[in-house]
């Protein structure tokens, strides 16, 4: 293998690259943190160093493992290093978010960990209806609750024994029952979380040192991306891969750490230095996407936090728009301002619609923006919020379409037998889970095991008979039958139209059941414009991720929740809801507070070429109105960069219906004793 230490002199492949961006990609001699500021090309930094590992230092890629946090990142970052790796060069590359990583990992040493390597995947909606039935509980805020428990106890290498013996209040104990029962579902169903996928390597990895062993010689060179969004599953999973060699690349941004609600740490980065005296660290300050006062607010903003690593954005973009604060009276004068605004701009700028984005703290707000754009016939998409593929009885529907294209598809086949319930409970799963796992066979290949007949009652038995015998009939002809013969063929047997009635009550029922015929009817239309099967749809499903850009328009305005919008960039930008109790939420602490800045920090730097921000003097609160005050994110912009528009003179008057009344009778009496 070559010396890390290079020559001055760099390949052709890193002359794209500035030269920190150039330092980054050709250090070598030890550990690296490469603190990337927003926009200052991490991804190119990450990808060029991959074709430089591949290219200059003699490894194989296989020997290689880029890791990220969304299937998203982790296919861009694949596209780019098969430009770089031309031909066989990439060849067994591992690109990969973490939990595919993880996924990876448990399925080549399922059997040191007691599990079959075709072992389940549950989703938060398949651990939800397990969490519902073990509690007996249908209260979300109780279950999410306890999914959030389950979790952090997992996150923290918390066992359920532990959490039983821990003293606590009477819900912990429960919880921490639950937890057990919860855990023994799991291994019934040969099946593992979300959680799982991280938290069972790092187990194994402890109890195994040889599968370590064989890991670390496998991955001898790791990139980490998004580092401060690691949390503590993730951190030890690097470090153990990492091993004694530590020949790693973190890439982070302290500044842009928003995910702590969901276990991420921004303290993760800052222990790289402690747990690695010899740390290298570079920063990567030149931004390439946004104008000069843009970055100007965001430092200035950001400086308001405490820091580890001083970091200071600075781009050759020029000086760029001002930075408009806009002051609405209410949230219908702000929707209706900032679609006017961005309308204005658009025919003035001959921009596209997909230049826009309108960014905010929560989902709620977008609602009167929809209305507005709508009503301006303005295309538009939403993302952060729930897709449709999400919902749940477009799931119920496509576990059966899975399990009918792949019998080995455990969740799906978990999920297919118990919506609609058909008399088939957790104690034969548990049966039918035992046998699969010791046969290492799928459960719907171990239901035709001819000892499962000895282990159930007749009556399970039958059912579940009945269950696989259909679906067994369906796949024989889901690849000559007609694919919407075949889709009413299987709502009119398994009754779901009748079962959403009987579940739910009749108008959330009724919009489920015209949610699965708009599903249905868009498969049929596809089917038969493209001349496909119903196993090629189901394989066409899986390929596209469906939905979830079926009615997108090519070019429309964005809308996304900050959260949601990390990652992206757009030239110009609306971040509305400025207000203190939005952004920052209501009730954060100092340290949520400084997480609210990044999350503000983190809108504003999705801007390239125009910002405005806005807020409302009032808001509605049920039928009346509360005085709203602005974001004190605003007051610690530099001024001299910010043009004030709209209402910002005296806060507007805002009187209840009661203040009202009374105002009209002293002015009625005072109008009668003036003419008396």
């Amino acid at each position: 293998m070559a010396s890390p230490y290079q020559s001055d002199a760099y390949p052709p492949m890193l002359s794209k690259l500035n030269s920190v961006q150039r330092e980054a990609a050709k250090y070598l001699g030890g550990p690296l943190l490469v603190l990337a500021g927003a926009g200052s090309g991490k991804t190119r930094v990450i990808t060029h160093k991959i074709a430089y590992l591949v290219e200059e230092c003699g490894y194989e890629a296989r020997n290689i493992a880029a890791i990220t946090f969304t299937n998203k990142a982790a296919n861009e970052m694949r596209e780019r290093v098969g430009h770089l790796l031309q031909g066989k060069n990439a060849k067994g590359l591992v690109v990969s978010t973490f939990h595919s990583l993880g996924m990876n990992i448990l399925r080549q040493e399922a059997k040191l960990l007691g599990y079959k390597p075709q072992f389940s995947i549950l989703d938060g909606s398949d651990t939800w209806k397990i969490i519902s039935e073990l509690s007996n509980s249908t209260d979300k805020q109780e279950l999410r609750d306890i999914q959030t428990q389950l979790s952090n106890w997992k996150s923290a290498f918390i066992s359920p024994e532990q959490a039983i013996a821990q003293p606590g209040s009477r819900e912990g104990e429960a919880h921490a029952r639950l937890y057990l029962r919860y855990q023994e579902t799991l291994r019934a169903y040969q099946a593992v979380d979300f959680d799982d996928l991280i938290h069972l390597p790092v187990v194994l990895f402890k109890d195994h040192p040889e599968a370590l062993e064989r890991w670390q010689h496998r991955l001898r060179y790791l990139l980490i991306d998004e580092y401060q969004d690691t949390n503590d599953c993730q951190y030890q999973l690097t470090r153990l891969l990492a091993g004694p060699r530590a020949a790693f690349t973190a890439v982070g941004d302290d500044d842009q750490a928003i995910y702590a609600w969901r276990g991420a740490s921004i303290e993760n980065l800052h222990n790289l230095r402690t747990d690695y005296p010899n740390l290298r660290v570079i920063k990567l300050e030149q931004n390439y996407r946004s104008s000069q006062r843009i970055l100007k607010v965001a430092n200035h903003l950001i400086n308001h936090n405490t820091k580890v690593f001083e970091k200071r954005l600075w781009s050759e973009h020029g000086i760029g728009d001002p930075i408009r604060v806009y002051a609405a009276r209410d949230e219908e004068h702000e929707a209706e301002s900032v679609v006017m605004k961005l309308l204005s701009h658009k025919f003035e700028c001959k921009c596209k619609f997909s230049d826009y984005a309108i960014l905010y703290r929560s989902n709620y707000l977008a609602r009167i923006f929809e209305e507005h754009l709508r009503a301006q016939r303005v295309p538009y998409t939403v993302s952060g919020g729930t897709s449709f593929f999400d919902k749940a009885e477009i799931k119920d529907i496509t576990s059966y379409l899975r399990l009918i294209a792949n019998p080995d598809d455990d969740p799906a086949f978990i999920r297919a037998i118990t919506t609609p319930k058909r008399g088939i409970g957790n104690a034969t799963l548990e049966k039918l889970g035992n046998l699969a796992g010791s046969r290492h066979v799928s459960l719907f290949e171990a239901a035709f095991d001819a000892q499962l007949e000895d282990l159930l009652p007749p009556r399970q038995y039958e059912d579940l008979m009945l269950f696989c015998l259909f679906i067994s009939r369906i796949a024989d002809r889901a690849e000559a039958d007609p694919c919407g013969e075949l889709l009413d063929e299987l709502l009119r047997a398994i009754h779901y139209e009748a079962w959403l009635y009987d579940s739910f009550e009749s108008r959330q029922a009724e919009g489920k059941w015209k949610n699965v015929e708009d599903f249905t009817g868009w498969l049929k239309r596809k089917a038969e414009a493209d001349d496909k099967s119903l196993l090629e749809m189901v394989q066409t499903i899986a390929l596209i991720n469906m939905l979830d850009g079926k009615d997108q328009e090519s070019d429309a305005v964005t809308l996304s929740t900050l959260h949601a919008a990390k990652g992206l960039e757009f030239p110009h930008v609306f971040i509305i809801g400025a207000e203190e109790d939005i952004l920052p939420f209501r009730d954060s602490d100092e340290k949520g507070i400084e997480e609210e800045r990044r999350l503000m920090y983190v809108g504003i730097t999705r801007a390239e070429r125009s910002l405005q921000i806005s807020y409302c003097k009032r808001r509605r609160r049920g039928k009346d109105w509360a005085l709203c005050e602005s974001s004190r994110f605003l007051d610690e912009m530099p001024e001299d960069e910010l043009v004030y528009a709209g209402i910002h003179a005296e806060a507007a008057q805002t009187v209840t219906k009661e203040e009202g009344l009374d105002k009209l009778a002293k002015l009625k009496a005072m109008l009668n004793k003036a003419g008396s």
